[in-house]
């Protein structure tokens, strides 16, 4: 996800962003990875990750993101992703599916979401399935602008996740004032964590929170079948990454259960 600081939006910048939302400001799609539920051998939602019209890398997409197209580019990636999943089927499976966004793209909460709305209503996706990632790792300005985002989605039955969580400057003082459903470990915590000590009390420690504050905990960046044993033993069974499937473009990819 494009890394952004997280502050209120020039008030001024709310009518052209609006009117330009529905353009998509230049050729993106999605691949799809699974996040996986391993006490049941189940799949609890499909994160939609941008990628080029031929398959070009994240980061190559998300280098042509600039101020001017930003809310564009935000609101084409949600509609892209929505309109995907129910193609895939996602919607008649009942999984959830998980979508980044940008709060600085967010210029009213009411007003911006309704494009997504509508895709969902036009897709027959239901829209209480639908989980919205942010993202940790950049200092956030305005909390006050990312409250009222989250609160509005509530309103709407999203599920809401705090993204690269153990990444950034303001982790727990973001699970304070933002009431959030997930948390996703940042991929730093879990790399070799059967062989970090200190991480693995880390990691138990965050698992024994989220779940006192009814929040789940997401294993991000799972690679090794050491790290998803550590992962269990500490009791977060919501995993993500290549141990169990890598992203798959424009599709849903095979599940390997370790």
């Amino acid at each position: 996800m494009l890394p952004i600081s997280i502050e209120a939006p020039a008030s001024g910048s709310n009518c052209g962003a609006c009117r330009n939302g529905d353009q998509q400001p230049f050729p993106l799609s999605m691949a799809f990875q699974p996040i996986v539920d391993t006490s049941s051998q189940t799949v609890y939602a499909y994160e939609a990750l941008v990628r080029g019209v031929y398959q070009e890398s994240a980061f190559a997409v998300l280098s042509q993101v600039t101020e001017e197209n930003r809310y564009a580019f935000d609101q084409a990636c949600r509609v892209q992703a929505i309109s995907l999943a129910a193609v895939l089927g996602l919607g008649d499976a009942n999984v959830k599916l998980s979508v980044n966004f940008m709060p600085g793209a967010v210029f009213s909460p009411a007003a911006c979401i309704q494009r997504t709305l509508r895709a969902a209503r036009e897709t027959g996706f239901p829209s209480s399935n639908l989980i919205f990632e942010v993202t940790e790792d950049e200092r956030v300005r305005d909390t006050a602008h990312l409250s009222g985002i989250v609160s509005e989605y509530r309103k709407h039955g999203f599920i809401l996740a705090l993204d690269d969580f153990g990444a950034g400057y303001s982790g727990l003082n973001l699970l304070a004032e933002l009431d959030v459903d997930i948390v996703k470990l940042d991929a730093k915590l879990i790399r070799d964590i059967h062989l970090r000590p200190r991480s693995q009390d880390i990691v138990q420690t965050i698992a024994a929170l989220a779940k006192r504050l009814g929040t789940k905990v997401v294993g991000e960046c799972v690679e090794s079948r050491e790290e998803y044993d550590v992962l269990r033993a500490v009791g977060i069974e919501l995993m993500q990454g290549f141990l169990f499937a890598k992203p798959q473009f424009e599709a849903l990819p095979h599940i390997v259960w370790p």
